[in-house]
Protein backbone atom coordinates (compact mmCIF):
# COMPACT_ATOMS: atom_id res chain seq x y z
CA UNK A 1 0.00 0.00 0.00
CA UNK A 2 1.40 3.40 -1.05
CA UNK A 3 1.00 6.00 1.72
CA UNK A 4 1.71 9.71 1.62
CA UNK A 5 3.55 11.81 -0.99
CA UNK A 6 0.26 13.14 -2.39
CA UNK A 7 1.74 16.59 -3.03
CA UNK A 8 4.80 15.10 -4.73
CA UNK A 9 2.65 12.87 -6.95
CA UNK A 10 0.41 15.81 -7.81
CA UNK A 11 3.46 17.88 -8.78
CA UNK A 12 4.83 15.10 -11.01
CA UNK A 13 1.45 14.52 -12.65
CA UNK A 14 1.11 18.23 -13.31
CA UNK A 15 4.41 18.11 -15.19
CA UNK A 16 3.34 14.98 -17.04
CA UNK A 17 0.09 16.50 -18.31
CA UNK A 18 1.87 19.52 -19.79
CA UNK A 19 2.64 17.36 -22.88
CA UNK A 20 5.88 19.29 -23.44
CA UNK A 21 9.46 18.46 -22.48
CA UNK A 22 9.91 18.37 -18.70
CA UNK A 23 13.00 17.70 -16.62
CA UNK A 24 12.50 16.94 -12.92
CA UNK A 25 15.30 16.46 -10.42
CA UNK A 26 14.39 14.29 -7.42
CA UNK A 27 16.81 13.92 -4.55
CA UNK A 28 16.87 13.06 -0.86
CA UNK A 29 18.46 10.82 1.71
CA UNK A 30 18.66 7.07 1.30
CA UNK A 31 15.61 5.05 2.43
CA UNK A 32 13.33 8.09 2.22
CA UNK A 33 11.12 6.64 -0.53
CA UNK A 34 12.30 8.26 -3.77
CA UNK A 35 12.18 5.03 -5.79
CA UNK A 36 8.75 4.16 -4.39
CA UNK A 37 7.52 7.62 -5.42
CA UNK A 38 8.80 7.20 -8.98
CA UNK A 39 7.38 3.68 -9.22
CA UNK A 40 3.96 4.90 -8.08
CA UNK A 41 4.11 7.77 -10.56
CA UNK A 42 5.02 5.69 -13.63
CA UNK A 43 2.93 2.59 -12.87
CA UNK A 44 0.18 3.57 -15.32
CA UNK A 45 2.38 5.46 -17.82
CA UNK A 46 4.68 4.68 -20.71
CA UNK A 47 8.07 4.79 -19.07
CA UNK A 48 11.68 3.66 -19.26
CA UNK A 49 12.99 3.12 -15.75
CA UNK A 50 16.69 2.58 -15.13
CA UNK A 51 18.50 2.31 -11.82
CA UNK A 52 22.22 3.01 -11.87
CA UNK A 53 24.61 0.73 -10.02
CA UNK A 54 27.90 1.45 -8.35
CA UNK A 55 29.93 -0.06 -11.18
CA UNK A 56 31.75 1.03 -14.34
CA UNK A 57 30.38 2.76 -17.43
CA UNK A 58 30.12 -0.47 -19.46
CA UNK A 59 27.91 -2.20 -16.88
CA UNK A 60 25.60 0.77 -16.50
CA UNK A 61 25.32 1.21 -20.27
CA UNK A 62 24.38 -2.47 -20.69
CA UNK A 63 21.73 -2.18 -17.99
CA UNK A 64 20.39 1.06 -19.47
CA UNK A 65 20.23 -0.55 -22.93
CA UNK A 66 18.22 -3.47 -21.55
CA UNK A 67 15.74 -1.07 -19.94
CA UNK A 68 15.24 0.79 -23.22
CA UNK A 69 14.98 -2.30 -25.40
CA UNK A 70 12.61 -3.98 -22.98
CA UNK A 71 10.30 -0.98 -23.27
CA UNK A 72 10.74 -0.59 -27.02
CA UNK A 73 10.38 -4.21 -28.10
CA UNK A 74 8.82 -5.74 -25.02
CA UNK A 75 11.57 -8.34 -24.69
CA UNK A 76 14.94 -8.57 -23.01
CA UNK A 77 17.72 -8.32 -25.56
CA UNK A 78 21.42 -9.13 -25.42
CA UNK A 79 22.34 -6.19 -27.63
CA UNK A 80 23.57 -2.89 -26.23
CA UNK A 81 23.85 0.66 -27.46
CA UNK A 82 27.35 1.77 -28.40
CA UNK A 83 27.30 4.74 -26.01
CA UNK A 84 25.14 6.64 -23.56
CA UNK A 85 24.70 9.31 -26.22
CA UNK A 86 23.26 6.77 -28.66
CA UNK A 87 21.00 5.28 -26.00
CA UNK A 88 19.71 8.64 -24.79
CA UNK A 89 19.20 9.97 -28.31
CA UNK A 90 17.08 6.92 -29.08
CA UNK A 91 14.84 7.69 -26.08
CA UNK A 92 14.62 11.39 -26.93
CA UNK A 93 13.47 10.45 -30.45
CA UNK A 94 10.85 8.10 -29.00
CA UNK A 95 9.64 11.08 -27.00
CA UNK A 96 8.95 13.02 -30.19
CA UNK A 97 6.10 10.65 -31.06
CA UNK A 98 4.54 9.88 -27.67
CA UNK A 99 4.42 11.05 -24.09
CA UNK A 100 7.20 9.06 -22.46
CA UNK A 101 8.88 9.15 -19.05
CA UNK A 102 12.59 8.40 -18.73
CA UNK A 103 13.53 7.91 -15.07
CA UNK A 104 17.21 7.46 -14.23
CA UNK A 105 17.42 6.42 -10.59
CA UNK A 106 20.66 6.70 -8.60
CA UNK A 107 21.97 9.04 -11.29
CA UNK A 108 25.20 9.83 -9.35
CA UNK A 109 26.38 6.21 -9.76
CA UNK A 110 26.00 6.49 -13.53
CA UNK A 111 27.43 10.00 -13.86
CA UNK A 112 30.52 9.26 -11.75
CA UNK A 113 31.32 6.31 -14.03
CA UNK A 114 30.66 8.28 -17.21
CA UNK A 115 32.19 11.74 -16.95
CA UNK A 116 30.64 12.99 -20.19
CA UNK A 117 27.06 11.98 -19.28
CA UNK A 118 25.98 15.36 -17.91
CA UNK A 119 27.32 17.19 -20.97
CA UNK A 120 25.63 14.65 -23.25
CA UNK A 121 22.31 15.20 -21.49
CA UNK A 122 22.78 18.96 -21.76
CA UNK A 123 23.38 18.69 -25.51
CA UNK A 124 20.39 16.41 -26.10
CA UNK A 125 18.03 18.52 -23.98
CA UNK A 126 19.01 21.63 -25.92
CA UNK A 127 18.59 19.76 -29.22
CA UNK A 128 15.19 18.15 -28.55
CA UNK A 129 13.43 20.21 -25.87
CA UNK A 130 11.32 22.29 -28.27
CA UNK A 131 9.85 19.28 -30.08
CA UNK A 132 10.03 16.58 -27.44
CA UNK A 133 7.26 15.16 -25.26
CA UNK A 134 9.78 13.36 -23.08
CA UNK A 135 9.59 13.74 -19.31
CA UNK A 136 13.07 13.21 -17.91
CA UNK A 137 13.58 12.38 -14.23
CA UNK A 138 17.02 12.26 -12.63
CA UNK A 139 16.98 10.88 -9.10
CA UNK A 140 19.80 10.53 -6.57
CA UNK A 141 20.51 9.72 -2.94
CA UNK A 142 23.82 11.55 -2.79
CA UNK A 143 22.44 14.96 -1.94
CA UNK A 144 25.83 16.69 -2.19
CA UNK A 145 26.36 15.28 -5.69
CA UNK A 146 22.88 16.23 -6.87
CA UNK A 147 23.22 19.74 -5.47
CA UNK A 148 26.78 20.31 -6.76
CA UNK A 149 26.65 18.51 -10.13
CA UNK A 150 23.01 18.80 -11.20
CA UNK A 151 21.45 21.81 -9.49
CA UNK A 152 24.44 24.12 -9.00
CA UNK A 153 25.09 27.15 -11.20
CA UNK A 154 28.33 25.73 -12.65
CA UNK A 155 26.82 22.29 -13.41
CA UNK A 156 26.28 21.43 -17.12
CA UNK A 157 22.58 20.76 -16.49
CA UNK A 158 21.97 24.05 -14.70
CA UNK A 159 18.99 25.93 -16.13
CA UNK A 160 17.57 22.89 -17.92
CA UNK A 161 15.39 21.49 -15.14
CA UNK A 162 11.75 22.45 -15.00
CA UNK A 163 11.22 21.17 -11.44
CA UNK A 164 13.19 19.95 -8.47
CA UNK A 165 11.92 17.95 -5.50
CA UNK A 166 13.81 17.33 -2.29
CA UNK A 167 12.09 14.33 -0.72
CA UNK A 168 11.90 14.55 3.06
CA UNK A 169 10.93 11.93 5.66
CA UNK A 170 7.25 11.83 6.54
CA UNK A 171 5.94 14.19 9.19
CA UNK A 172 4.07 12.84 12.20
CA UNK A 173 0.69 13.06 10.43
CA UNK A 174 1.72 10.77 7.56
CA UNK A 175 3.68 8.53 9.92
CA UNK A 176 0.46 7.90 11.86
CA UNK A 177 -1.03 6.46 8.69
CA UNK A 178 1.70 3.81 8.69
CA UNK A 179 1.11 3.10 12.37
CA UNK A 180 -2.70 3.05 12.36
CA UNK A 181 -2.89 -0.19 14.40
CA UNK A 182 -1.09 1.34 17.39
CA UNK A 183 -2.48 3.49 20.20
CA UNK A 184 -1.99 7.26 19.92
CA UNK A 185 0.76 7.33 22.54
CA UNK A 186 2.56 4.42 20.88
CA UNK A 187 2.41 6.23 17.53
CA UNK A 188 4.29 9.13 19.09
CA UNK A 189 6.82 6.83 20.74
CA UNK A 190 7.48 4.94 17.51
CA UNK A 191 7.78 8.22 15.59
CA UNK A 192 10.36 9.27 18.16
CA UNK A 193 12.32 6.06 17.59
CA UNK A 194 12.26 5.53 13.83
CA UNK A 195 11.10 8.91 12.53
CA UNK A 196 9.28 9.29 9.23
CA UNK A 197 11.61 7.43 6.89
CA UNK A 198 9.42 4.88 5.07
CA UNK A 199 12.05 2.13 4.92
CA UNK A 200 12.49 2.34 8.69
CA UNK A 201 8.75 2.41 9.35
CA UNK A 202 8.41 -0.83 7.40
CA UNK A 203 10.56 -2.53 10.04
CA UNK A 204 7.97 -1.76 12.74
CA UNK A 205 5.78 -4.79 13.36
CA UNK A 206 2.14 -4.09 14.12
CA UNK A 207 1.81 -7.40 15.98
CA UNK A 208 4.36 -6.25 18.57
CA UNK A 209 4.02 -3.50 21.19
CA UNK A 210 6.54 -0.67 21.54
CA UNK A 211 8.77 -2.53 23.99
CA UNK A 212 8.84 -5.59 21.75
CA UNK A 213 9.58 -3.47 18.69
CA UNK A 214 12.52 -1.81 20.44
CA UNK A 215 13.89 -5.20 21.39
CA UNK A 216 13.26 -6.59 17.91
CA UNK A 217 15.03 -3.76 16.08
CA UNK A 218 17.45 -1.69 18.17
CA UNK A 219 18.44 -4.45 20.60
CA UNK A 220 18.60 -7.30 18.09
CA UNK A 221 22.00 -7.70 16.37
CA UNK A 222 20.34 -9.51 13.44
CA UNK A 223 17.87 -6.68 12.77
CA UNK A 224 18.32 -4.59 9.61
CA UNK A 225 18.11 -1.44 11.75
CA UNK A 226 20.69 -2.54 14.32
CA UNK A 227 23.67 -1.31 12.27
CA UNK A 228 21.75 1.00 9.92
CA UNK A 229 23.20 4.34 11.13
CA UNK A 230 26.79 3.14 10.95
CA UNK A 231 26.25 1.42 7.60
CA UNK A 232 24.64 4.52 6.10
CA UNK A 233 27.56 6.66 7.26
CA UNK A 234 30.03 4.23 5.69
CA UNK A 235 28.22 4.67 2.38
CA UNK A 236 28.29 8.46 2.58
CA UNK A 237 31.58 9.51 4.22
CA UNK A 238 35.24 8.52 4.12
CA UNK A 239 36.02 8.69 7.83
CA UNK A 240 32.97 7.30 9.65
CA UNK A 241 34.78 6.95 13.01
CA UNK A 242 34.93 10.69 13.71
CA UNK A 243 31.44 11.24 12.32
CA UNK A 244 30.21 8.54 14.70
CA UNK A 245 31.94 10.24 17.60
CA UNK A 246 30.41 13.62 16.75
CA UNK A 247 26.86 12.28 16.42
CA UNK A 248 27.24 10.32 19.66
CA UNK A 249 28.45 13.45 21.47
CA UNK A 250 25.37 15.39 20.30
CA UNK A 251 23.05 12.51 21.23
CA UNK A 252 24.50 12.49 24.73
CA UNK A 253 23.89 16.21 25.26
CA UNK A 254 26.87 18.09 23.79
CA UNK A 255 25.09 20.63 21.58
CA UNK A 256 27.52 23.55 21.23
CA UNK A 257 30.57 23.39 18.98
CA UNK A 258 32.97 23.81 21.89
CA UNK A 259 31.25 21.01 23.83
CA UNK A 260 31.33 18.68 20.84
CA UNK A 261 34.98 19.47 20.21
CA UNK A 262 35.91 18.69 23.83
CA UNK A 263 33.87 15.49 23.82
CA UNK A 264 35.48 14.03 20.68
CA UNK A 265 38.99 15.38 21.31
CA UNK A 266 39.31 17.35 18.06
CA UNK A 267 39.72 21.08 17.44
CA UNK A 268 36.67 23.18 16.63
CA UNK A 269 37.77 23.78 13.03
CA UNK A 270 37.82 20.06 12.28
CA UNK A 271 34.52 19.47 14.04
CA UNK A 272 32.93 22.37 12.19
CA UNK A 273 33.88 20.85 8.82
CA UNK A 274 32.49 17.45 9.77
CA UNK A 275 29.30 19.03 11.11
CA UNK A 276 28.76 20.84 7.81
CA UNK A 277 28.96 17.50 6.00
CA UNK A 278 26.46 15.94 8.42
CA UNK A 279 24.12 18.89 7.86
CA UNK A 280 24.42 18.35 4.08
CA UNK A 281 23.45 14.70 4.62
CA UNK A 282 20.32 15.78 6.49
CA UNK A 283 21.42 14.10 9.73
CA UNK A 284 22.34 17.16 11.80
CA UNK A 285 20.64 20.55 12.04
CA UNK A 286 22.28 23.79 13.13
CA UNK A 287 19.87 25.85 15.18
CA UNK A 288 19.89 29.46 16.34
CA UNK A 289 17.55 31.07 18.88
CA UNK A 290 14.34 32.16 17.16
CA UNK A 291 14.77 35.52 15.43
CA UNK A 292 18.53 35.60 15.95
CA UNK A 293 21.50 34.84 13.72
CA UNK A 294 24.24 34.81 16.32
CA UNK A 295 26.67 31.97 15.59
CA UNK A 296 27.98 32.14 19.15
CA UNK A 297 24.58 30.93 20.34
CA UNK A 298 24.25 28.18 17.72
CA UNK A 299 23.58 24.64 18.83
CA UNK A 300 23.50 21.35 16.91
CA UNK A 301 20.87 18.66 17.10
CA UNK A 302 20.30 15.33 15.39
CA UNK A 303 17.68 15.86 12.70
CA UNK A 304 16.63 12.24 12.23
CA UNK A 305 14.75 10.42 14.97
CA UNK A 306 16.16 6.97 14.21
CA UNK A 307 19.72 8.30 14.36
CA UNK A 308 18.97 10.26 17.50
CA UNK A 309 17.44 7.24 19.26
CA UNK A 310 20.13 4.84 18.06
CA UNK A 311 23.08 7.04 19.05
CA UNK A 312 21.46 7.90 22.37
CA UNK A 313 20.90 4.32 23.49
CA UNK A 314 22.64 1.65 21.39
CA UNK A 315 26.39 2.44 21.60
CA UNK A 316 26.43 2.77 25.40
CA UNK A 317 24.58 -0.54 25.70
CA UNK A 318 26.38 -2.37 22.90
CA UNK A 319 28.29 -4.73 25.20
CA UNK A 320 25.22 -6.06 26.98
CA UNK A 321 23.28 -6.20 23.70
CA UNK A 322 26.04 -8.36 22.21
CA UNK A 323 25.72 -10.70 25.19
CA UNK A 324 22.00 -11.12 24.59
CA UNK A 325 20.92 -9.22 27.72
CA UNK A 326 17.97 -7.66 25.89
CA UNK A 327 15.78 -7.13 28.96
CA UNK A 328 18.57 -5.38 30.84
CA UNK A 329 19.30 -3.11 27.87
CA UNK A 330 15.64 -2.22 27.52
CA UNK A 331 15.32 -1.41 31.24
CA UNK A 332 18.14 1.11 30.83
CA UNK A 333 16.38 2.70 27.86
CA UNK A 334 12.92 2.73 29.44
CA UNK A 335 14.00 4.90 32.36
CA UNK A 336 15.06 7.65 29.93
CA UNK A 337 12.23 7.42 27.39
CA UNK A 338 10.12 10.24 28.83
CA UNK A 339 13.12 12.59 28.85
CA UNK A 340 14.06 11.49 25.33
CA UNK A 341 10.56 12.17 24.04
CA UNK A 342 10.71 15.83 25.15
CA UNK A 343 12.24 17.10 21.88
CA UNK A 344 10.11 14.72 19.84
CA UNK A 345 6.94 16.10 21.46
CA UNK A 346 8.10 19.66 20.76
CA UNK A 347 8.40 18.79 17.08
CA UNK A 348 4.93 17.19 17.06
CA UNK A 349 3.53 20.34 18.69
CA UNK A 350 5.19 22.51 16.04
CA UNK A 351 3.59 20.39 13.34
CA UNK A 352 0.23 20.81 15.11
CA UNK A 353 0.62 24.59 15.04
CA UNK A 354 1.57 24.56 11.36
CA UNK A 355 -1.54 22.51 10.62
CA UNK A 356 -3.68 25.05 12.49
CA UNK A 357 -2.08 27.86 10.50
CA UNK A 358 -2.70 26.14 7.16
CA UNK A 359 -6.35 25.50 8.06
CA UNK A 360 -6.86 29.07 9.28
CA UNK A 361 -7.37 28.08 12.91
CA UNK A 362 -4.23 29.48 14.55
CA UNK A 363 -4.55 32.59 16.71
CA UNK A 364 -1.29 34.02 15.33
CA UNK A 365 -0.44 34.06 11.62
CA UNK A 366 3.24 33.29 12.06
CA UNK A 367 5.73 32.87 9.23
CA UNK A 368 8.10 30.58 11.12
CA UNK A 369 8.45 28.67 14.38
CA UNK A 370 11.47 27.86 16.49
CA UNK A 371 12.97 27.49 19.92
CA UNK A 372 14.41 30.44 21.78
CA UNK A 373 17.09 30.47 24.43
CA UNK A 374 19.09 33.24 26.04
CA UNK A 375 19.71 35.28 29.15
CA UNK A 376 16.95 36.46 31.48
CA UNK A 377 18.26 39.82 32.77
CA UNK A 378 15.79 39.72 35.67
CA UNK A 379 17.32 36.59 37.15
CA UNK A 380 20.71 36.75 35.38
CA UNK A 381 20.27 33.15 34.31
CA UNK A 382 19.81 31.20 31.09
CA UNK A 383 16.27 30.37 30.09
CA UNK A 384 14.46 28.97 27.07
CA UNK A 385 11.09 28.81 25.34
CA UNK A 386 10.08 25.58 23.59
CA UNK A 387 8.25 27.21 20.69
CA UNK A 388 8.01 30.80 19.55
CA UNK A 389 6.50 32.37 16.45
CA UNK A 390 6.00 35.98 15.41
CA UNK A 391 2.93 37.12 13.50
CA UNK A 392 3.85 40.74 12.98
CA UNK A 393 5.97 43.14 14.99
CA UNK A 394 3.26 43.38 17.62
CA UNK A 395 1.97 39.79 17.80
CA UNK A 396 3.57 36.50 18.80
CA UNK A 397 2.84 33.06 20.20
CA UNK A 398 4.80 31.24 22.89
CA UNK A 399 4.46 27.59 23.81
CA UNK A 400 5.63 25.10 26.42
CA UNK A 401 5.50 21.34 25.76
CA UNK A 402 5.42 18.68 28.48
CA UNK A 403 5.64 14.95 27.74
CA UNK A 404 5.04 13.67 31.26
CA UNK A 405 2.67 11.28 32.96
CA UNK A 406 1.32 13.91 35.35
CA UNK A 407 -1.02 16.78 34.56
CA UNK A 408 0.50 20.19 33.90
CA UNK A 409 -0.02 22.57 36.83
CA UNK A 410 -0.47 26.33 36.94
CA UNK A 411 3.23 26.81 37.77
CA UNK A 412 4.19 25.82 34.21
CA UNK A 413 1.76 28.42 32.85
CA UNK A 414 3.17 31.09 35.16
CA UNK A 415 6.69 30.31 33.98
CA UNK A 416 5.64 30.61 30.34
CA UNK A 417 3.94 33.94 31.05
CA UNK A 418 7.11 35.21 32.72
CA UNK A 419 9.33 34.11 29.84
CA UNK A 420 7.02 35.63 27.23
CA UNK A 421 7.44 38.97 29.02
CA UNK A 422 11.11 38.99 28.04
CA UNK A 423 9.74 40.24 24.72
CA UNK A 424 7.63 43.30 24.15
CA UNK A 425 4.66 42.36 22.01
CA UNK A 426 1.37 44.14 22.50
CA UNK A 427 -0.54 40.91 21.81
CA UNK A 428 0.52 37.38 22.71
CA UNK A 429 -1.06 33.95 22.54
CA UNK A 430 0.22 31.26 24.88
CA UNK A 431 -0.02 27.54 24.17
CA UNK A 432 0.50 24.83 26.76
CA UNK A 433 0.87 21.33 25.34
CA UNK A 434 0.59 18.35 27.65
CA UNK A 435 0.68 14.61 27.16
CA UNK A 436 -1.50 14.02 30.22
CA UNK A 437 -3.80 17.03 30.47
CA UNK A 438 -4.00 19.88 32.98
CA UNK A 439 -4.90 20.43 36.62
CA UNK A 440 -8.06 22.28 37.55
CA UNK A 441 -5.95 25.21 38.75
CA UNK A 442 -4.22 25.46 35.40
CA UNK A 443 -7.51 25.29 33.50
CA UNK A 444 -9.03 28.01 35.70
CA UNK A 445 -6.01 30.29 35.32
CA UNK A 446 -6.04 29.84 31.54
CA UNK A 447 -9.74 30.73 31.37
CA UNK A 448 -9.20 33.87 33.45
CA UNK A 449 -6.30 35.05 31.27
CA UNK A 450 -8.16 34.55 27.99
CA UNK A 451 -5.07 34.36 25.75
CA UNK A 452 -4.04 30.82 26.73
CA UNK A 453 -4.74 27.65 24.75
CA UNK A 454 -4.46 24.35 26.62
CA UNK A 455 -3.87 21.45 24.23
CA UNK A 456 -3.62 17.87 25.42
CA UNK A 457 -2.29 14.97 23.38
CA UNK A 458 -5.79 13.76 22.56
CA UNK A 459 -6.52 17.09 20.88
CA UNK A 460 -3.25 16.95 18.93
CA UNK A 461 -4.18 13.52 17.63
CA UNK A 462 -7.59 14.78 16.49
CA UNK A 463 -5.73 17.17 14.21
CA UNK A 464 -2.66 15.15 13.20
CA UNK A 465 -3.58 11.54 13.86
CA UNK A 466 -6.72 11.18 11.78
CA UNK A 467 -6.72 8.12 9.55
CA UNK A 468 -6.42 9.11 5.94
Amino acid sequence: MFIGRERDLTALNRLYTSEKFEFAVIYGRRRVGKTALISEFIKDKKAVYFMGVESNEKQNLENFSKSILEYSSGILADTSFSSFQAALEYVFKLGENERLVLAIDEYPYVARASESLASTLQMLIDKYKDNSRLMLILCGSSMSYMEDHVLAYKAPLYGRRTAQMKIQPFDFEDTCRYLEKFSDEDKALLYGMVGGTPQYLLQVRSDLNVEENIKNTFLNPTSSLFEEPENLLKQEVREPALYNAIITAIAMGATRLSEISTKVGENTGTCSTYLKNLIALGLIEKENPYGENNSKKSIYKIDDNLFRFWYRFVPENSSIIARGATDLAYSRIKSHLSEYMGLVFEEICRQYLWKLLLTGECQVEFSDLGRWWGNDPRTRSQTEIDIMGEGDKNTALFAECKWKNEKVDVGVLETLISRSQLFHYSSTCLYLFSKSGFTEGCVEAAENLGNVKLVDFEEIMKVLGQKG
